[in-house]
């Protein structure tokens, strides 16, 4: 099928707000599950790197030409020093390892704990890449350089790379709105982690975010009036949540150019296998990791 419309018509923007916000929990679950599975660690273990810093690499792969700083700028809240770390270690060619290994990691774990996940991405791959290729890209630079890469030949890694665009491509628009606000990636972290009703900065500390970082972060918001008392009060709260809301507001447009019935149907199909995805990091991580895949 060929979709050149947005179907945005028969339904009003706050239906669209909410099913958008409904679906990115399962496209961050598809991507995220990965990120702490043994079988990616393992094999970024035999690269040469540990999880954390194979995580990095491989995800970094598509945008690793840009630099260092242009790395900490797209991935927001997560440890410049350990992006500067796999910059300075890696080639370009070792970081494609990484993303090689990842991928081998994708196909094996999906086949073993969520077999009809993969049924799902083989079937809705080609009308997902139908909708990536129809987005706009300007000013979206970590998700567009995911464009350039050569496509798999296995399906299931077709669609899992499509609904992988779809993340960075919310990704970088959620960037764009705490960038708008002047805010930075601690700044950010902190704000989130008050948000979830996590305790301390959990979330900063899970990030590598540096101790001297987080307490920067905590000063900056309370001249804000965002902070009390060393706590992100209800002023930030609320801000942390209007966040989120237009970060849904503003990623409609892939789910309008497939359908808001398709787009249903498409979550209904990814939410089984996905809370399954989502026990797994439980198991591998902990049960606060891939908050976005969450319902608070």
């Amino acid at each position: 099928m060929t979709r050149g419309y947005i179907d945005q018509m028969t339904n009003t923007p706050d239906e669209w707000t909410a099913l958008t916000a409904r679906i990115a929990r399962s496209v961050q679950t598809t991507v995220g599950w990965i990120f702490w599975d043994p079988g990616a660690v393992s094999r970024f273990e035999t690269l040469g790197l540990p999880g954390p810093l194979g995580y990095m690499a491989s995800r970094a792969a598509p945008f690793a030409g840009a630099g260092h700083s242009a790395l900490v700028a797209a991935f927001g809240s997560i440890s410049p020093l350990g992006l500067r770390f796999v910059v300075d270690l890696l080639d370009q060619e070792g970081f494609m390892k990484y993303w090689h290994a990842r991928n081998e990691a994708i196909v094996e774990g999906l086949a073993e704990y969520a077999p009809e996940m993969s049924d799902i991405l083989k079937s809705y791959g080609p009308v997902l890449w139908e909708v990536v290729n129809q987005l706009p890209f300007a000013g979206l630079p970590y998700a567009a350089s995911h464009l350039d890469l050569p496509m798999p030949d296995d399906p299931t890694l077709q669609g899992w790379h499509a609904v992988n665009v779809l993340r960075e491509w919310r990704g970088d628009t959620h960037w764009g709105i705490i960038a708008e606000l002047n805010l930075n990636g601690p700044e950010a972290s902190t704000l989130h982690n008050a948000w979830l009703r996590y305790d301390g900065e959990w979330l900063s500390h899970s990030r590598g975010i540096a101790e001297e970082e987080i307490h920067k972060s905590l000063e900056s918001l309370e001249r804000r009036g965002l902070v009390s008392d060393g706590a992100v009060n209800e002023s930030g709260i609320v801000l942390r949540d209007w966040i989120e809301q237009e970060t849904d507001r503003r990623t409609t447009v892939p789910w309008q150019l497939l359908g808001y019935a398709e787009t249903e149907r498409l979550a209904s199909l990814m939410e089984p296998p996905c809370e399954r995805l989502l026990h797994r990091v439980d198991v591998t991580a902990g049960p606060r990791y891939q908050p976005a895949s969450r319902i608070r």
